[in-house]
């Protein structure tokens, strides 16, 4: 069975690279590594979800689910210096990556710590907002574990925002986070990609 980037320890041989990429206006230098996902470039989907985000009128701090090597936590980071940034990652690779990227690009108020999906996030601080392009190739219950847990960590009036293709279940995530949030919508189509956004009350 191939492994995954959502493996706890890649097993795959470290190939180290870096590259630099704009995010919200911000300059980044990234490294990246094998096993880790999208190692070459800042992924289209997290691209489309970065841009689409907007903060929600709660307090609280914004988590990066299955940050990886970091450009969705770290962007939100360098852009609301405000706010704290909890980072997890099952990938231990991955968090070892984002913790590096966030010291190079100059980024404090980050929080990078490992969590198989939601499990271990901190109880005792509030969330505004998770945000998360999720391993689809996890599967459907590992996905919608996410969802759940979003839930039940936000906030009243806290957002969980979502990017996912439509041929990889944008509708269904639709449907499911319709029967738990009280609001939810898709606020961007590109190229297939759906940007979901779901309110808590």
């Amino acid at each position: 069975m191939s492994e995954h980037y959502y493996s706890n320890q890649p097993k795959v041989e470290s190939k180290p690279q870096h590259f630099q990429f704009t995010l919200l206006g911000h300059t980044f230098t990234f490294e990246t590594d094998a096993g880790v996902f999208s190692k070459s470039e800042v992924d289209f989907g997290s691209r489309v979800l970065i841009d689409a985000f907007e903060l929600p009128g709660v307090t609280g701090d914004i988590l990066d689910v299955g940050c990886g090597y970091g450009p969705i936590g770290l962007s939100m980071a360098k852009t609301y210096p405000e706010h704290q940034v909890q980072m997890v990652d099952v990938n231990e690779r991955a968090l070892q990556l984002s913790k590096k990227n966030a010291e190079r690009n100059g980024i404090q108020n980050v929080r990078i710590y490992p969590s198989d999906g939601l499990s271990a996030v901190q109880k005792n601080r509030p969330i505004a907002a998770v945000i998360t392009n999720p391993p689809i190739r996890a599967g459907k219950d590992t996905v919608f574990r996410f969802y759940q847990g979003a839930y039940e960590l936000l906030v009243s009036g806290g957002e969980l925002w979502v990017v996912i293709q439509k041929k990889q279940g944008a509708p269904s995530t639709v449907a499911y986070l319709e029967d738990l949030f009280a609001s939810v919508e898709v606020v961007e189509k590109k190229k297939g990609y759906w940007i979901i956004k779901a309110e808590k009350k």
